[in-house]
């Protein structure tokens, strides 16, 4: 496989993951649960969190691969790429809020991943 494309999969499955645990918080309720153990109880057996952890695992599987067949310091810029994918998932999906700095600073980012690639 070529070596960006397992770069594409960490970003994705890292954003997922991310996706996941916050769609997993908005399903219970941390302040509800007796103490920490109650607390890490209700977190590490609600579906979605658990979902988004295995994402993450997978996420870092992909990016070993990657780092095997690419130089570091080009494989890393893109995985600001992430930010860009999970602020497009956040407005769409947990209705989050648009606003000029946020969409100059996604611009921002794109261009840095653009210039790091070339």
């Amino acid at each position: 496989m070529h070596a960006y494309l397992y770069v594409v999969m960490s970003v994705v499955l890292g954003a997922a993951g991310q996706v996941l645990m916050k769609l997993g918080t908005t399903k219970i309720s941390v302040a509800d649960a007796e103490g920490l153990l109650g607390k890490l109880i209700m977190m590490f057996t609600q579906p979605y969190i658990l979902g988004g952890l295995a994402c993450y695992g997978l996420s870092a599987v992909a990016w070993i691969f990657a780092l095997s067949r690419l130089p570091l310091s080009q494989a890393y810029p893109m995985v600001a790429a992430g930010y860009v994918l999970v602020f497009v998932v956040s407005v769409l999906l947990f209705k989050e809020a648009v606003t000029l700095p946020k969409v100059g600073g996604m611009m921002l980012i794109v261009a840095g991943v653009i210039v790091l690639a070339k």
